[in-house]
């Protein structure tokens, strides 16, 4: 495959940095191993070997290199990050009783809840042995700092997700915690790494945050829109697990008495019946609320674009905005 056949941006990325990539590969299969516990590299294995597109990782390692870092920290940051995302999936999976994650059965299906949470705990204190490898408090201040702030998202969206209180502002800071806080983290690190200017590492966080806001909003909206076959997920899912995504805040926010008791009753309450998702694409087709996700999402991607032009003039920058419009031209 050479540049010229690869369309989508990630799978271009992901040619420019093979060579890295495959050294990041190499040591988180040597790291999740476990002489003790063989429960531990099955289960990893699981998750890790799956598939996915490792786009958090490959973003630590284009943020080094935008900055011509020469070093291998950088290795040990993008599989921090990729252990700090894979622990959290396997705790989100007990969460949310999931039965499938990347197209297979979920390790906590396969295995049992206890061996995902505490497998995912094993991942996590291998992400802070590597962090503490690169000698930097730096690095390790913004990597515990976005591993709290993932693990509080997830607290806030389990509390506010069926609470028809819930605001944008509410559903904006679970965002941030659950989705955007690991983006901005990669980025920042890798500026951080590669001795970046704090202007610089700023727009690498600010770029960060905004992509992983866009990338969570074209998730949400795609839900309610978007091809099962492409997404791996059945339109309206969120819906029937009652879940108060940005098209229904805003939904919720314009309803009259009548369509608030509807939302009482199908999302606070759960009892949902046959024609019920019918009724709430009708209710945000009626208050132009899935237009008005899919704009909020294309303002973060300008965002994340917008953050770039305080970076070196390079191939990866260019890419890095290719890859903010990539994660919304599924709306289009």
């Amino acid at each position: 495959m050479t540049i010229s056949t690869i369309s989508k941006p990630h799978e271009r990325l992901a040619e420019i940095l093979a060579g890295e990539m495959e050294a990041v590969n190499t040591l988180i299969r040597t790291r999740m191993a476990s002489e003790h516990a063989p429960r531990i590299p099955e289960v990893t294995a699981h998750l890790v070997e799956a598939g996915g597109k490792r786009l958090r990782p490959m973003l630590t390692l284009a943020a080094a290199r935008l900055f011509g870092y020469g070093g291998d920290h950088h290795i040990r940051l993008a599989a921090t990050v990729e252990f700090i995302h894979t622990a959290t999936l396997l705790h989100d999976d007990v969460v949310d009783e999931s039965a499938q994650r990347r197209g297979r059965p979920t390790a906590n299906l396969l295995w049992d809840n206890k061996s995902s949470v505490l497998v995912g705990d094993y991942l996590f204190s291998r992400s802070f042995q590597l962090m503490v490898e690169t000698g930097s408090l730096r690095v390790l201040d913004i990597l515990a700092n976005a591993s709290a702030t993932i693990a509080e998202g997830e607290v806030l969206q389990m509390t506010a997700a069926t609470d028809l209180r819930t605001d944008e502002a509410v559903y904006l800071q679970v965002v941030r915690g659950k989705t955007a806080a690991l983006f901005s983290a990669a980025t920042e690190v890798g500026g951080v790494i590669a001795g970046a200017s704090e202007e610089q590492v700023r727009a690498l966080f600010s770029y960060g945050d905004a992509l992983g806001i866009a990338f969570q909003i074209a998730d949400d909206l795609l839900d309610y829109q978007g091809d099962s076959k492409a997404t791996g997920k059945n339109v309206g899912d969120d819906f029937r697990e009652r879940k108060l995504t940005l098209p229904v805040i805003k939904a919720v926010a314009q309803a009259t008495p009548d369509e608030r008791a509807f939302w009482e009753r199908t999302i606070e309450k759960g009892r949902q019946q046959d024609g019920d998702l019918d009724l709430a694409l009708n209710l945000m087709r009626k208050y132009g609320t899935l237009e008005e996700t899919r704009t909020d999402a294309l303002a973060w991607a300008a965002k994340a674009k917008t953050a770039l032009t305080a970076l070196p003039d390079h191939e990866l920058r260019d890419l890095l905005g290719d890859l903010a419009d990539y994660v919304v031209s599924r709306l289009s």
